[in-house]
């Protein structure tokens, strides 16, 4: 695990917090204080972004996340993630059922995403070109699109939270080069497994969201027995960072009948600096 970075704080329950593409673990930070009181709070940095090391060979990032929490001891735990972070908490529970104990997405289906909504798909077509061409600058405002989604202008967007997200996209893809060759494994067939997922699943978008992103998530909490899907008003992509209040309350509405159990489960946090589970690899 040498090349990975993660936060692991807090004692309790293992509740797993996985960002969205092109950020990192901070986009939590409105989270992981409160959570932390009560569970055992553990943040990655996806392979390529944020302070872990970009990939040098294939990779999928479930198993990657399966990976980490072997190493952790965790057993299983709730896998809670927004856009690129919610399907990875998917995927991981097709891929690595052991170590699942529950999921919550947010803008994102499984793995396997589709874009047929005219905004979304202009949006990225713009946000895609400014990648292809080395543009950072031009890629991190096209990224900006979707946090602002496909009813508000970027300026209608809180600007503190705009701009937590810039810094965290800038320093993320600057990581990165146009050209560079794209060594993530995608995982296969999961819209048609998904129905097999035996763990409680909840869906929380924000209403101003894309048709496509909500859509995919309120898919998932169909398609899953007991699925759940609930809407924050006043929020687009990012719910956790422009609605934390409301979106900490759901979920711990959500957590407390599942994780009331004592701590355990492999968890030897107690007093862990916010930073203690830190792991870098050579860069």
């Amino acid at each position: 695990m040498k090349d990975l970075f993660w936060l692991d704080t807090g004692t309790g329950r293992p509740l797993v917090l996985l960002h969205g593409g092109f950020v990192d673990h901070g986009m939590w930070d409105d989270q992981i204080p409160r959570l932390a009181s009560r569970y055992r709070v553990i943040a990655p940095d996806a392979r390529g972004h944020g302070r872990s090391a970009n990939p040098t060979e294939p990779y999928r990032l479930t198993d990657d996340l399966a990976a980490l929490l072997r190493h952790l001891d965790t057993g299983p735990a709730v896998l809670a993630g927004v856009s690129m972070g919610a399907s990875i908490a998917v995927d991981t529970a097709l891929e690595h059922p052991d170590l699942v104990a529950a999921v919550v997405v947010s803008g994102a289906g499984t793995g396997e995403p589709y874009f047929t909504d005219p905004w979304t798909t202009r949006a990225l077509a713009t946000w895609h070109a400014a990648m292809a061409a080395g543009d950072l600058e031009g890629s991190v405002e096209g990224f900006m699109l979707f946090a602002a989604g496909p009813h508000r202008a970027l300026d209608d967007l809180d600007p503190g939270v705009a701009g937590r997200l810039r810094r965290m996209a800038r320093a993320t893809m600057s990581k990165h080069a146009a050209g560079e060759p794209d060594l993530l494994v995608p995982v296969r067939d999961t819209w048609e497994r998904a129905a097999g997922i035996g763990v409680p699943v909840l869906a929380v978008n924000g209403a101003l969201d894309s048709p496509d992103h909500i859509g995919m998530a309120e898919r998932l909490a169909r398609t899953v027995a007991g699925g759940r899907a609930i809407s924050i008003d006043g929020a687009a992509h990012y719910p956790n960072m422009e609605r934390p209040d409301l979106f900490n309350d759901i979920l711990e509405d959500f957590l407390t009948p599942l994780l009331s159990e004592p701590a355990g489960l492999g968890s030897d946090a107690d007093g862990v600096d916010p930073v203690a589970g830190a792991q870098f690899g050579d860069r």
